[in-house]
């Protein structure tokens, strides 16, 4: 374990993720899901075949002795992967990045039900507060007659955001899992394979002959989310689960900066609130982490 080195990837990841989000966000609604979900499948695996070819270690991205794990872990990413960005074409930047906020607080719940980590209650304090955050979030998307839901368009897109926040969770600890013995590179290629035979299942029925802008678009999304994935995995083998998720949180900032320059959205006043109180919930667990490392070093050296 290396709680910090864990939340440096974390950070680093959640920047390229936000900046694949916008690139979806962009394409949502010139490019079929199915086809999107292709490319961000299909050429994330470039990124694992370079990196580990040069380390000598390509070798180990095939080898597996879970395959049944991997399988189950892309079904689960593959329905999230088509919820989320689902919710990006029919939401704004913004507004589906702090709905998916929910996948972290889900993800502290499961880790300590499902993987039995333990999870003090000042973490079940802050979880608690940042779910209320998402539920303000929430507010106007459930009354469909008030201007500020967007239509039922949006109302929609909400709810697939927070489907796919489950099914991210649910992904998030699968991973945890198979860090226990599959190797970073094996758990990302398989994981984009899956993936990428789901979105290619699709093609028959919808293609979209892309730009060159486009088609770059596609490939960056691919790109990009391949090396943000290979980082984000790489995390949970440093830290635990419910220490690593609340992170997630710092993607926010980015896609107010992104959504603002890209297409000129600028978020309600509840989800500058509903994010406030979620990052308010994030640094609390920052905060006791801390606190508990302090104690646990004062321990060690009297």
């Amino acid at each position: 374990m290396d709680v910090v080195k864990g939340i440096l990837l974390k950070l680093v990841s959640a920047l390229l993720f936000a900046i694949m989000s916008a690139l979806i966000r962009w394409l949502g609604e010139i490019v079929p899901l199915g086809q999107v979900v292709f490319f961000r499948s299909a050429f994330a695996i470039v990124p694992v075949v370079i990196i580990y070819a040069l380390r000598r270690e390509l070798v180990t991205a095939v080898r597996t002795g879970r395959p049944f794990g991997h399988f189950g872990r892309g079904l689960v990413g593959i329905a999230g992967m088509f919820l989320s960005f689902a919710a990006l074409a029919r939401l704004p930047l913004a507004n589906a990045t702090a709905i998916g906020f929910a996948a972290p607080l889900i993800t502290v719940a499961l880790a300590a039900l499902v993987l039995k980590e333990r999870v003090r209650v000042y973490r079940w304090s802050a979880v608690g507060v940042g779910f209320v955050g998402v539920l303000v979030m929430l507010v106007p998307y459930l009354d469909l007659s008030s201007p500020a839901a967007g239509g039922t368009t949006q109302t929609i897109g909400a709810g697939l955001g927070l489907a796919a926040a489950f099914c991210n969770a649910g992904s998030v600890i699968q991973t945890r899992r198979l860090t226990d013995s599959e190797t970073t590179s094996a758990i990302v290629l398989y994981f984009s394979l899956i993936c990428a035979v789901g979105g290619l299942l699709t093609l028959p029925f919808d293609w979209h002959q892309p730009t060159g802008k486009e088609l770059a678009a596609l490939i960056a999304i691919g790109m990009i989310g391949g090396f943000s994935h290979l980082l984000l995995t790489e995390s949970y083998r440093f830290a635990p689960t419910s220490v690593v998720a609340p992170f997630d949180y710092t993607s926010i900032f980015w896609a107010f900066v992104l959504g603002y320059a890209m297409f000129g959205e600028v978020p309600s006043a509840l989800v500058f609130v509903g994010a406030a109180i979620i990052a308010l919930a994030g640094l609390f667990v920052i905060w006791r982490e801390r606190q508990l490392g302090i104690g646990r070093s004062r321990i060690r050296t009297g």
